[in-house]
């Protein structure tokens, strides 16, 4: 058995998790970052539309601030984020954008002159400082007061990414690839590392730390449709989860982005409508605008997906062989427009759907995105539990999301957070002492080589792992979706109970050996269940709306009650549900709890509401 030794190790090769190895070898420290793919091929290049930052370059941004873009992160949580790491993120995106130019990535760029845009269908004049021409410029994304979203074209995360491998290489960071970690190695107080599987040979390997990152992504594969690929299916979360120490933040809080395409649930951008597309229904007809007459298809994306569905359920959903969507409608945008700053859109019509987005309407509906729960950490990204632990990016709950993301707020979360956390994690191994427990690593391996051993030998049962991972998603879809209801999640988690009960008895089909997919499901199926349950569970108890948490039965957003944030932990193997505790959502309230100025509903206040900071 293979053992490496590192500094830093990180559990994934995206953007956040690469950008916090840059940090560390650029203070003359080693760092390993794993990943289930080459890291090339890691979720962050899939994003589309853009990263958020506050630069004030193109016509349609002048004035922006990071105080703007803190106010628009705020409401758009819904009042549920935390208020210090969303200024945080806020005054450090625009630093982190520039850097990135500074490294390669080629930005779209301003223009001088007269321009166009579109909004809600209609043609509009815009005219450019040429002084600013040059500069990267920005696009509109739903929720934001002003143009703020940095793009290139509809390909962002992929040339953010290949940019931020091209630094990684440069720094020394070194990547394994095709490795899947499936425990952390950890003594109740510390993480030493992580137990992995060679996905190539089937061999177990040890890497032990300094410092442990989670940087692996979402979760969305725990539900059946999602826009999410197939390597973001919780893995770490659940390895983090079965320390029983360390808590999940708002597992709850999962987003539905508006525009999955029918019937693949790829993502189509939030660019095209911040480009000016529109939703339409059954008969062709445009109707954000009758339920958000300000905002219309760009607010917030939780709003979108409810009125969405509403519409649907209203009667004016398109039936297909596939279920009722709407469609979105960018063919006023124009051909150049389309092949030139929504390529890849292009190209996903082109190939999976064989539509022509120039000529054709885009069959769409909202689909699982995003997790704004995830390994809870501090403001300095270290996790809760656990010293020497870490997270950043989408796997971490840092919280500046609370209960609902804005577009480009994300891929933009992946590089600040991976320059802020990255740089705690430097003072952190500054200070920090290599303490490997002989005992304890021995312990974990074993424990895990048993795991690989009772599921060839069907020692626990012969329950079918892709069965189970079925019946885990269809309790998720049909209990746990945009709208919520008491009935509905009791029921999903009796279903997620039994199905938890399934994948304590999962047995091979086949033998086990080599690069093996049924086993790589198998180690990991009971876990994905617990994610679910935290996800279910959570809701079940959350009895009010907020954000992407939307409750038929308590419509209103309750302050009085619920302006927390959830934390669940998996306390005992034998347990048949989470724990879970709360915190304040916010240690300090910068902008107090007040209408979003969209999406409607009511508000129960606080009882003692603050005043806020004065300016």
């Amino acid at each position: 058995m293979q053992t490496f030794y590192t500094d830093v190790l990180s559990i994934g090769a995206g953007l956040a998790g690469e950008r916090v190895a840059i940090e560390a070898a650029g203070a003359g420290f080693d760092a390993i970052c794993l990943s289930i793919v080459p890291a090339r091929r890691s979720h962050s290049s899939a994003a589309q539309g853009g990263m958020q930052a506050a630069l004030g370059n193109s016509a349609m941004g002048e004035g922006d601030t990071p105080d703007v873009h803190f106010n628009d992160t705020v409401k758009g949580s819904d009042w549920g984020c935390d208020q210090e790491v969303a200024r945080i993120f806020c005054d450090n995106a625009p630093i982190a954008m520039r850097q990135m130019a500074h490294w390669g990535v080629p930005w779209n760029r301003v223009v001088g002159g007269k321009g166009f845009y579109y909004k809600g269908g209609e043609r509009f004049e815009k005219f450019e400082k040429p002084e600013n021409e040059g500069l990267i410029t920005a696009r509109n994304f739903g929720g934001t007061a002003k143009w703020r979203t940095c793009y290139t074209s509809d390909g962002t995360g992929h040339t953010v990414l290949y940019t931020m491998d091209n630094r990684a290489a440069k720094m020394g960071v070194q990547v394994h690839d095709k490795v899947e970690v499936i425990s952390l190695i950890q003594d109740g107080k510390r993480c030493m590392g992580a137990v992995a599987r060679c996905l190539k040979t089937g061999e177990l390997r040890v890497y032990l730390a300094k410092a442990t990152l989670v940087a692996a992504g979402g979760f969305g594969r725990i539900y059946r449709e999602s826009t999410n690929a197939v390597i973001c299916d919780g893995g770490a979360h659940a390895a983090v989860l079965d320390t029983g120490v360390v808590p999940l933040g708002n597992m709850e809080a999962v987003q539905f982005h508006p525009t999955g395409i029918v019937p693949t649930y790829i993502l189509v951008t939030e660019g095209c409508r911040g480009d000016g597309g529109t939703l339409l229904d059954v008969n062709q007809e445009r109707f954000m605008n009758i339920y958000e007459p300000e905002k219309a298809e760009l607010a917030s994306r939780d709003v979108v997906s409810r009125w969405m569905m509403h519409h649907i359920r209203e009667g004016k959903g398109v039936k297909s062989p596939y279920g009722e969507h709407l469609w979105l409608d960018i063919r006023h945008l124009g051909e150049q427009h389309i092949r030139g700053k929504l390529r890849e859109v292009d190209d996903i019509c082109q190939n999976f759907l064989g539509i022509d987005p120039v000529k054709d309407l885009i069959p769409v509906k909202p689909v699982q995105h995003y997790s704004m729960g995830g390994v809870r950490t501090n403001k300095d990204g270290a996790a809760y539990g656990l010293e020497g632990l870490f997270a950043a990016g989408e796997a971490a709950c840092w919280d500046m999301h609370g209960f609902n993301r804005l577009g480009g707020n994300s891929l933009a979360e992946t590089v600040v957070a991976g320059m802020v956390v990255g740089g705690k994690v430097v003072e952190y191994l500054q200070g920090a002492e290599a303490q490997f427990k002989t005992s304890v690593i021995e312990d974990q391996v074993a424990k895990d080589r048993n795991r690989i051993q009772r599921l060839i030998d069907c020692a626990d049962g012969g329950e079918d792992a892709f069965k189970v991972r079925a019946a885990m998603q269809d309790a998720l879809q049909d209990g746990v979706h945009i709208f919520r209801s008491h009935n509905d999640l009791e029921q999903a988690v009796f279903q997620l109970q039994e199905v938890h009960e399934r994948a304590k008895k999962i047995g091979l089909k086949s033998n086990g050996k080599g690069a093996n997919p049924e086993l790589a499901l198998a180690l990991k199926m009971a876990g994905q269940v617990k994610l679910a349950l935290c996800v279910a569970y959570g809701a079940l108890k959350r009895t009010e709306s907020r954000g992407s948490h939307a409750r038929e039965d308590f419509p209103e957003r309750n302050d009085r009650d619920w302006l927390n944030r959830t934390l669940a932990t998996w306390k005992n193997e034998d347990d048949d549900l989470p724990t879970l505790n709360y915190e304040d959502a916010t240690p300090s309230f910068e902008i107090p709890p007040g209408d979003r100025g969209y999406g409607g509903g009511t508000i129960i206040p606080m009882d003692n509401p603050p005043a806020g900071k004065e300016d």
